[in-house]
């Protein structure tokens, strides 16, 4: 057993206050009955902080459901948006997809088309080649026979003269010109001319040699080239000579004669390299030609015929400007007397504008007025510009119909 005398007995002193055994274990039960009410009410509040805690949680774990319920009717929806958004752009899509091969289908239809136009346009064109081609060949087969006509003297004659008479054929009249007329010594050159005012024919020769030049063109060489020269120098003195001995006879022929070259560059080759040729030619009264030249002068013949056949009929010309300047004076009095009338007709529409301006301001008066029944003060004044407008149009009118 307890010895409850020692509970009584002094444990420490504190002060002047001594403390035993009773009171420290009555201080240490109050101690623990304040900590276990302390620890108590720490788990009340542990406990009431967890409870609002957990029910917080609940909020949250409510507001999160409900969130995520949102979330998910918004996932829905969008869903259901891009389900659509994809619906149209696949229809979109497959209506591009159908447009572009619609157009790639027209494109290369087109160009199908294209194509086969080109190539039906080459095949035309590749058959117009093969004509071009033919008429190449039959021109290759005409020079080979334009080479034998030049390689025969008389055949090449002939050539000269035919080009010659064409020359002349076209571009005078007929009866102005003889081919292979005869003269008063017997002679025949190629051509007359004859020439208005009873002037002298003047004769054209047409028979060039072209044994020499043909020899100058094949040589080889230089030292091969000057004898063909000189002989050709040879030939043309023996022809040049030959045209002034026979076809200038005075009186009958110009004083001046023709001899026709049928190429120009034939004829540009004699005066850039046998200048003395021509220098002989033209104090013989011999006139080298080229076919341009021939053509230059039977021009120039031909506005001569053409200038005699006007004086010829000045007369004419003259009565018919006589007659001319008649109908003009005539015409020009007529544009005059026109241009009085519409003088007039201009005044005469002038007052009619005048007198309509009037009528208008005076109506403008009336209104203004605001009268219930024109007065006879108000009616008399407009009957007069009336009277005058009905008048000045009927002269007007008879001034058109005089003047129709």
């Amino acid at each position: 057993m307890v010895d409850l005398s020692l509970l009584a007995q002094p444990l420490f002193t504190l002060g002047d206050t001594a403390v035993s055994f009773g009171m420290a274990g009555a201080a240490l039960l109050v101690i623990l009955a304040i900590l276990w009410m302390w620890r108590s009410a720490v788990r009340r509040t542990e406990r009431a902080e967890l409870v609002q805690a957990a029910e917080e949680s609940e909020q949250r774990l409510a507001e999160i459901l409900k969130a995520q319920s949102e979330m998910q009717g918004r996932m829905a929806t969008m869903a259901e948006l891009f389900g659509a958004r994809q619906a149209e752009l696949n229809q979109s899509i497959q209506q591009r997809l159908d447009g572009m091969t619609q157009r790639l289908g027209t494109t290369l239809t087109e160009q199908t088309r294209s194509t086969h136009e080109n190539l039906t346009k080459l095949q035309e064109r590749l058959a117009v080649i093969d004509t071009a081609q033919n008429n190449i060949q039959s021109l290759a087969k005409d020079v080979v026979g334009l080479q034998a006509i030049l390689t025969n003297k008389q055949t090449r004659g002939a050539f000269g003269q035919s080009r010659m008479e064409t020359i002349i054929a076209d571009a005078l009249p007929m009866g102005s010109y003889t081919f292979q007329a005869t003269l008063s010594n017997n002679q025949r050159p190629d051509c007359l001319i004859h020439m208005p005012n009873g002037q002298p024919s003047l004769a054209i020769d047409a028979k060039f040699p072209l044994e020499a030049w043909h020899a100058i063109r094949a040589a080889e060489n230089a030292e091969a080239a000057k004898p063909a020269a000189q002989q050709f120098r040879r030939d043309m003195d023996v022809h040049i000579r030959a045209i002034s001995e026979k076809y200038l006879i005075k009186g009958e022929t110009q004083d001046t004669a023709f001899l026709f070259v049928p190429s120009e560059s034939i004829f540009a080759e004699i005066h850039e390299n046998f200048e003395e040729i021509v220098q002989r030619a033209h104090r013989a009264r011999v006139v080298i030609v080229s076919p341009s030249l021939l053509m230059l002068s039977i021009q120039v013949v031909q506005a001569i015929l053409r200038d005699q056949r006007m004086r010829e009929q000045a007369h004419l010309i003259q009565g018919e400007v006589a007659k001319l300047m008649m109908d003009l004076t005539r015409l020009d009095q007529r544009v005059r007397n026109l241009q009085t009338h519409f003088g007039q007709t201009q005044k005469d529409i002038d007052q009619i504008v005048t007198s309509t301006d009037k009528l208008a301001k005076r109506g403008a008066r009336i209104e203004a007025l605001e009268l219930e029944a024109p007065g006879a003060d108000t009616a008399q004044p407009a009957a007069e510009p009336t009277q005058a407008v009905e008048s000045r149009t009927g002269s007007l009118r008879l001034r058109v119909v005089e003047e129709d």
